[in-house]
């Protein structure tokens, strides 16, 4: 009888298990996944740290270029182009004001070419915000002035331009842009907000700032600090400008504009770059000490890409995104994993939620990631990811640095 009752008690034990998912009970969901790493960045054609210890060593900026984009030369150019850059991606709302002392501004409903000319539907003073919020579709523009706030003008499409630039005489004007509560300045060229729509998000204000690509745009270029060494900032000046040119080529309906003012292209501070006190003045000379120079391959422009760091060496296009290019060769750049000169991004570790890996992957949750293969340069090549279900997904390395957040994809994983 006892025997019965302990057999009857483990049976129902053994029921009650079977009720639940094997995955469930053999996989537990990690918060978090660790990893540890080297170098900053995809890796691929200049890297930044390297460009400053060569130039700290006496080389030039074209020895540098050339050292980075194999088999390339640093010829001269027509750079007088207009750039159409994103700086308000996806909005619905932004602020633009100015406190410069005298300065003017007209608004004008629609879009107002280079050369075109038109009649403002508003000219207003300084110390006038100027508030977009997107409304059944429409870009509804007001003004406020003190206390008093005056309904403008509702549209798709306006322009605003402003004194002491190439359209308007006058006063010079900082226009402080205020984005997803972040505040940008800008000086140069005219400024344009468009209505886009999103597959997404349906309907968004695209803020586009339209400026020379020889001088207004590349003085706001922030990609590294201005009190570099000169060398290096002037390799950093012929490669924006080389990557810029390369992406003039075509208006991208995503964001109205050739290139966006963020990491996704190259960062366009605006103003905040070319009026840094003291250092400003440095990078503005690298850039009008290297007027017109490009980076070019078999007589043709290149895509310069470039990136702060890597692991010790460069990372090739074709093993970073799939694509091939004759002059991102992988090369030595040990400067990226020297301390002394990479003191954040020699070496890293991260903690990284579960929430994000699982969203890099589009599983529900993922229980373990391997490694299935490395890049000759050391890079990760595919990860491959498990849910508690035991759905696989394989993400290439590049590809899951940039949705995790990763520094870089030199990494590891801790456990």
């Amino acid at each position: 009888m006892r025997m019965f009752k302990r057999f009857s008690q483990a049976l129902s034990v053994a029921l009650l298990l079977s009720a639940f998912p094997i995955s469930a009970q053999a996989n537990e969901i990690p918060a978090n996944f660790s990893f540890t790493g080297s170098g900053y960045g995809h890796g691929v054609g200049m890297s930044q740290i390297g460009a400053r210890a060569k130039a700290l060593a006496g080389e030039s900026a074209t020895a540098i270029l050339n050292y980075y984009y194999s088999g390339t030369s640093v010829e001269t150019a027509t750079d007088t182009q207009i750039l159409r850059i994103n700086i308000g991606h996806l909005l619905t709302s932004a602020k633009i004001r100015s406190d410069s002392a005298g300065a003017v501004f007209a608004l004008y409903a629609g879009a107002v070419s280079e050369t075109g000319t038109s009649t403002a539907i508003l000219n207003y003073p300084s110390k006038t915000t100027l508030n977009l919020n997107l409304s059944g579709g429409q870009i509804s523009i007001s003004t406020l002035r003190g206390s008093k706030t005056t309904q403008i003008a509702s549209g798709s499409v306006f322009t605003l331009r402003w004194s002491g630039t190439r359209y308007m005489e006058g006063a010079p004007a900082v226009l402080s842009v205020t984005t997803n509560n972040v505040v940008n300045r800008y000086r140069h060229g005219q400024i344009q907000f468009k209505v886009v729509k999103d597959k997404l998000l349906g309907k968004r204000i695209e803020i586009v700032n339209s400026v020379r690509l020889q001088d207004e745009y590349l003085w706001g270029v922030s990609e590294v600090p201005s009190l570099w060494p000169t060398a290096a900032l002037q390799a950093q000046a012929i490669a924006s400008r080389t990557y810029a040119l390369a992406k003039a080529v075509r208006i991208r309906a995503a964001c109205d504009c050739h290139l966006y003012g963020s990491i996704s292209d190259q960062t366009f501070a605006g103003f905040a770059k070319e009026g840094e006190p003291k250092f400003g003045v440095l990078w503005k000379n690298a850039v009008d000490s290297t007027i017109g120079q490009i980076i070019t391959f078999a007589g043709s422009p290149i895509t310069a890409y470039f990136s702060s760091s890597s692991g010790g060496i460069t990372e090739t296009s074709e093993h970073a995104w799939g694509t091939a290019t004759p002059y991102t060769l992988s090369v030595l750049d040990t400067a990226s994993v020297d301390v002394a000169l990479n003191p954040r991004f020699a070496s890293w570790s991260r903690q990284i939620p579960q929430s994000v890996i699982a969203a890099a992957f589009v599983l529900d949750d993922v229980v373990s990631l391997q490694v299935i293969s490395m890049n000759p340069a050391g890079t990760v090549a595919l990860i491959q990811a498990t849910s508690s279900t035991g759905i696989t997904a394989e993400l290439r390395g590049e590809t899951f640095r940039s949705r995790s957040k990763l520094p870089s994809a030199w990494f590891s994983i801790v456990g």
